[in-house]
C-alpha cells in the first residue's frame, strides 16, 4: 500500500473521529452545544411587522430608515435573551416588513409589546393659568402640558425626548421601598435641557411619557442635571422599558400583520419524523449500494458514512440552523453522496470486463468518472445558489434552509466520492481484501 495513501486514510480516520466527538452528546462537557433547530422544530413564533414609511423623516431614506428599525429590533430581542432569534427584512410591492422568528418563546404577547412599541419617552410639565394655578380636566385629573422644552446649548429651543438618553439604563431597586425602578442618564445635551426644566418644576410633579402614554409623574425633589429614575414600574415593565430605552425607540411605527405560533410538541413530532425518514432513506441507500455492486458498495457506504458525521460535525461546528426544509436537503444531499460511487462502480465492472488487474480498474475507474462527477455536482451547485437567491429575494427562508444544507452536502460528497472513497478502494486492494470480480458484481465468464 503506497505511503501517501496510508497517512491520507489516517488523516480521513481522524477527521473521523473530531466529527463523531463533535457530534456526540457527551462532548457537551467539553464546550460543544446543541445543534441549532429552527422555528419549525424547536417551537415558538413566527411575525411580520409591515413598516409604516409615511411617518418617516423626510431627511432619511427608506433604506437607511428599515435598516435602523431592523437593528432596534435585534438588539430588543437579544436583550430579551431570545436564543438564536431570526430578524429580517422583506421589500416588495406592497411595503416594508420586517420577519421576526422567535424560537422557544413562552410569552409571545410580551414579546410582541417589546418589539413593536416605538418607545418614545418624553417628560411633559403640569398645565397651569395665568395665576400660575393647575388646570383640571372634565374628571378632575390634572391636565399636562406638550413635550417640556428648554434652551439648548446652541440656543435654540428643544424638546426633552429619549434621543438624548445614554444607551445605559439599568433597572434598580428603590432602598427606601424595594419597589424596581429604571435608572437612567442623559448625555451632555439631555443634562442641559433636564436641568432647567426640573428647576422650574421643582417640589412640583413632572409627567413621563412613553409612546404618549403616561407610566409616571415623580416630584421633582431636586434639581437634576444628568440621571433619575423612572418610578410606578413593576419589575417586568421596567426590565422591558430599560430594553427599549438602551435600543433607541424605533424611527416608524410598526403594525404587525402575520403571526404564527408554532407549538414544542409540533417541532418535536417533526424532528422525530425527519429523522426516521433520514434513517429510513439511508438504509435503503446502504441496502441498494450492498446488494447490487458487491464490495464496491459496502465501500461507498463506508464513505457515506464519513459524509454523513462531517455534514452533521459542520452543521454543528459553523452553526447552521436546521430547519424542515433544511433537513430535506441534507437527506437529498445523502442520496446525491453515493451517486459518485455509483458511476466508479460502473467503470470499474467495465474495466474488469475488459480483463485489467483490480488495482488498474479501481484507478481508471476514477479518472474516468471525475468529469461525470465534476460536471453533476456543479449543476447543483447552481441550482442552490439560484434557490437561495429566490428565496431571499422573495423573504422565502424555508426555501433557503434547503439551499444552504443542500449546497453544503453536494460539497461535502465530491470531497467523500473522490477522496475518501478512493482512499478505501486503494486500501482494499492493498490489503486484498476482495479479489475476485464477483466480489465487484463483475460474474465470471
Amino acid at each position: 500500500m503506497r505511503k501517501g495513501n496510508t497517512y491520507l486514510l489516517l488523516f480521513i480516520l481522524a477527521l473521523f473521529g473530531f466529527c463523531m466527538w463533535a457530534i456526540l452528546p457527551a462532548s457537551e462537557i467539553l464546550g460543544r452545544e446543541e445543534f441549532k433547530l429552527g422555528l419549525d422544530l424547536r417551537g415558538g413564533s413566527h411575525l411580520v411587522y409591515k413598516v409604516d414609511l409615511t411617518k418617516k423623516d423626510p431627511s432619511q431614506s427608506d433604506a437607511d430608515v428599515i435598516q435602523g428599525v431592523k437593528q432596534k429590533i435585534e438588539r430588543r430581542v437579544n436583550a430579551y435573551g431570545v436564543t438564536e432569534p431570526i430578524v429580517q427584512t422583506i421589500r416588495s410591492e406592497q411595503g416594508a416588513f420586517i420577519l421576526v422568528q422567535l424560537p422557544g418563546v413562552e410569552d409571545v404577547d410580551e414579546a410582541i409589546e417589546l418589539i413593536g412599541q416605538t418607545a418614545e419617552l418624553d417628560f411633559r410639565e403640569m398645565e397651569l393659568d395665568e395665576s400660575g394655578r393647575l388646570v383640571f380636566d372634565e374628571e378632575g385629573k390634572p391636565k399636562w402640558t406638550a413635550i417640556a422644552t428648554a434652551t439648548g446649548s446652541d440656543g435654540k429651543e428643544k424638546e426633552l425626548t429619549g434621543k438624548y438618553l445614554k444607551p445605559n439604563a439599568k433597572v434598580v431597586l428603590d432602598p427606601r421601598t424595594n419597589e424596581p425602578q429604571v435608572a437612567f442618564e442623559w448625555n451632555e445635551e439631555g443634562a442641559h435641557l433636564f436641568e432647567q426644566i426640573t428647576e422650574r418644576n421643582l417640589n412640583k410633579p413632572l409627567g413621563i411619557y412613553l409612546d404618549d402614554e403616561p407610566i409616571s409623574w415623580p416630584t421633582v425633589q431636586a434639581v437634576i442635571k444628568k440621571t433619575g429614575v423612572i418610578t410606578g414600574l413593576t419589575l417586568e415593565e421596567a426590565r422591558t422599558l430599560a430594553i427599549q430605552l438602551n435600543s433607541g425607540s424605533l424611527d416608524v411605527p410598526l403594525e404587525i400583520v402575520e403571526r404564527r405560533d408554532i407549538g414544542a410538541t409540533l417541532g418535536e413530532d417533526s424532528l422525530r419524523k425527519s429523522l426516521i425518514a433520514g434513517i429510513i432513506g439511508t438504509a435503503l441507500v446502504v441496502a441498494f449500494m450492498i446488494g447490487y455492486y458487491r464490495f464496491t458498495g459496502f465501500v461507498a457506504c463506508m464513505a457515506l458514512a464519513v459524509f454523513v458525521a462531517l455534514n452533521l460535525a459542520v452543521f454543528k461546528l459553523i452553526p447552521v440552523v436546521l430547519t424542515l426544509p433544511g433537513i430535506a436537503g441534507f437527506i437529498v444531499s445523502v442520496g446525491m453522496g453515493v451517486d459518485g460511487n455509483v458511476l466508479v462502480a460502473e467503470r470499474l465492472k467495465e474495466e474488469l470486463r475488459r480483463g485489467r488487474t483490480l488495482g488498474a480498474a479501481v484507478e481508471e475507474g476514477f479518472r474516468q468518472s471525475w468529469t461525470a462527477i465534476f460536471d453533476a455536482n456543479v449543476t447543483v451547485f447552481i441550482a442552490c445558489i439560484v434557490l437561495y437567491w429566490l428565496g431571499n429575494t422573495f423573504g422565502n427562508f424555508l426555501v433557503m434552509g434547503f439551499a444552504t444544507t443542500l449546497f453544503i452536502g453536494t460539497a461535502l460528497s465530491m470531497f467523500t466520492q473522490v477522496v475518501v472513497t478512493r482512499t478505501f478502494m486503494r486500501t482494499a486492494v492493498g490489503l486484498r481484501l476482495a479479489t475476485s470480480p464477483r466480489a465487484y458484481g463483475v460474474l465470471e465468464q
